[in-house]
């Protein structure tokens, strides 16, 4: 391989935070980052929503959907539309979860419960997916199924709610056929039970507890008397209607009682965290769960692959295709991943698109560091000098021509809320990138720096006047540094996001991503073919004279000889032969074979010659006549306007 070889340094969880005594990233002291960014040229990323696939921008990016983004260089469904598509498919129905869900309801008879927020606002959940798992749970025999519904009324119309349960009440009669009792059996307004994020309000996660599991909440005959009631007596939209419990024959219709299955039906995480872990760990302790001992419980996808939440889940990551690895082993260039337990699955599994194993054994080699089983803030440095020390003799040995490593340190320091822990923790970070970026500078690598998400930048937050420590990720943008000791590399204005990364990679690399991805953020160089020597003059003339393409410094392809058809995006047989046209006219005037045809942003054309004259020639009035040909045979093949024509003159040599 020609290219310099490239390595890819991941900060897990490194943003870029506001300054403030809430940033750890800037409180720490990181003279090698703040040189990065003083010297280099960098861009900031959007980690989060839109950008990894989520349905909003209010959602926060995670370490999953940041290194599918960073290694397929594309931006998949990662909410409703993944949710969707397995519900279609069949795919959801056919996983061991639902099965064992059905499973425990059927042969042990109990109860199958439906948790989650009732509408079709498409954020974090969807009304539809709620009727496809009660069809199903329905035609495979399940004979008691209960709704927990969560009130809109902020993604939807604000009084909403009457409307979705009027369509879940009509296909639960459909559904009641003999023997079967399915039925709404509590509720209340998604801003005052069980829908909390980033553990702010506990006792509002507490409030929806003591709803669905223990049926204590304010009793009616029905859903819609229920609402009806409470907006009366309020004057409350949807959201902040209260709790409710629906009741038959002076109890309960059902609650979520020790043994039944449970569906937490949201797909978006945040405000699914909280209830999840209320059902699913044996250790909780935010409040007193009374007599629980547990359900099979499982949330519609995983909500956080850091910490397992939930253990179980119906719907898996996508499948994902046209990753940068594939590309890489397509073009026999050798990778190496190395990171510590927490983070090892992301670097690998995740990387390559929810993919276990590798593309190619021989190709590719992949390192684990055992993390230690401590928390995180005793120990805040993590594995991050074993970390290096492997990514260091990696480089040195010279055998790979992409390696990438994350720095788990920031993301799960940052989780333990402890911003001394988590600024000792970017410390760490930051003597890790100082001694590879040293090795790239000694053994002559590119080296990137970036990030998934934010957290460690982002440790307090402020609500209603009252600061907290905050343990969530951020929506910040992340870094994108690009250290490349003497060579000038421009970057692309514009907004760009985790899914520029590999096609950046792959265009150092000197590969052509696949047009299925994001663009790469390397701008093109400002007209490398007047800088061009003697010495790499004399090289193009004799690979021009063997009818060859060559390249010049790395940047542009001067094309040779009617044979050569790489056109630099501009397509089709007529290029072919105004490219055909301008090698006749250098050939008819005895000038050198280098033309270079470029296509401009504004979809102008520019054309590059290199020609080569005897001493003596009048140079301006052979560059007329030349650009007045030029012009000529461009407008016989094209109906493309010419920006601008570029002519190299040489005086006549001798090898």
């Amino acid at each position: 391989m020609t290219k310099k070889p490239v390595v890819l340094v991941i900060m897990d969880g490194v943003g870029k935070g506001d300054g403030g005594p809430g940033d750890a990233v800037k409180l720490a002291n990181t003279p090698n980052l703040d040189r990065l960014f003083a010297t280099c040229p960098h861009n900031w990323l959007k980690a989060h929503g839109t950008a990894v696939g989520l349905p909003t921008d209010d959602d926060m990016g995670n370490s999953e959907v940041g290194h599918n983004a960073l290694g397929c260089g594309q931006i998949y469904s990662q909410g409703a539309k993944l949710v969707g598509e397995s519900i279609e498919t069949g795919a959801l129905f056919q996983s061991e979860t639902w099965k064992g869900l059905v499973a425990n309801c059927n042969e042990n008879g109990k109860a199958f419960h439906f948790l989650g927020l009732l509408s079709d606002g498409n954020v974090h959940s969807n009304i539809h997916h709620l009727f496809a798992l009660l069809r199903h749970a329905h035609a495979e025999g399940v004979k008691r199924a209960y709704c927990h519904i969560l009130l809109d009324g902020r993604d939807v119309p604000a009084t909403s709610a009457l409307e979705y349960v009027a369509q879940l009440e009509d296909l639960l009669r459909e559904l009641n056929t003999e023997g079967c009792d399915y039925a709404i059996a509590s509720g209340g307004g998604r801003m005052q039970i069980t829908m909390d994020r980033y553990e702010a309000n506990w006792p509002m996660v507490e409030a929806g507890w003591r709803t669905h599991v223990q049926g204590l909440a304010r009793r009616f005959p029905s859903a819609k008397e229920a609402i009806e009631t409470y907006r009366a007596e309020t004057n409350c939209i949807d959201q902040d209607l209260p709790a409710f419990v629906v009741e038959r024959n002076g109890q309960p219709v059902a609650t979520i009682a020790n043994g039944d299955s449970v569906v937490l039906y949201n797909f978006r995480g945040d405000r699914a965290q909280e209830i999840s872990l209320a059902f699913d760990r044996k250790d909780f302790d935010k409040f007193d769960r009374g007599d629980y001992t547990g359900v099979d419980f499982a949330g519609m996808l995983e909500y956080d692959g850091d910490l397992k939440i939930p253990t179980h889940y119906l719907v898996q990551p996508p499948v994902i295709r046209n990753t940068l690895t594939e590309l890489l082993c397509a073009h026999k260039l050798r990778e190496y991943a190395v990171s510590e337990t927490q983070k090892y699955g992301h670097v690998t599994y995740f990387w390559n698109g929810n993919r276990s194993g590798k593309v190619s054994e021989e190709l590719e080699t992949y390192e684990e560091i055992p993390s230690d089983v401590i928390p995180f803030d005793q120990a805040p440095a993590m594995k991050s000098k074993e970390i290096t020390d492997c990514m260091v003799k990696a480089m040195e040995s010279g055998k790979y021509d992409f390696l990438r490593c994350n720095f788990p340190n920031g993301d799960m320091v940052g989780h333990t809320g402890n911003i001394e822990a988590v600024v000792r923790a970017m410390e760490c970070v930051d003597e890790g990138v100082g001694r590879i970026i040293e090795a790239g500078k000694r053994l002559g690598y590119v080296v990137l720096v970036t990030a998934d998400h934010g957290n460690a930048d982002q440790m307090l937050e402020t609500k209603k006047g009252k600061t907290s420590i905050r343990t969530a990720h951020s929506l910040n943008p992340v870094p994108f540094i690009v250290y490349d000791p003497g060579v000038e590399h421009t970057l692309k204005e514009g907004k760009f996001g985790l899914a520029n990364v590999a096609p950046t990679v792959a265009t150092l690399l000197g590969l052509t991503p696949p047009t299925c991805w994001e663009e790469s953020m390397l701008a093109a160089p400002p007209h490398p073919i007047f800088l061009i020597n003697k010495e790499v003059f004399r090289m193009i003339r004799r690979q021009n004279e063997l009818g060859e393409i060559a390249v010049s410094n790395n940047v542009y392809t001067y094309i040779a000889g009617s044979a050569a058809t790489n056109c630099f995006g501009v397509k089709g047989m007529a290029i072919r032969s105004m490219k055909d046209g301008l090698v006749h006219l250098l050939r008819r005037e005895s000038l050198a074979k280098g033309v270079l045809v470029r296509t401009n942003e504004d979809g102008t054309i520019s054309v590059d010659l290199h020609i080569i004259v005897d001493q003596g020639v009048n140079i301006p009035a052979l560059g007329s006549s030349i650009l007045n040909e030029v012009r000529y045979v461009v407008s016989q093949q094209t109906e493309t306007e010419i920006r601008e024509v570029n002519i190299l003159v040489d005086s006549m040599m001798t090898d």
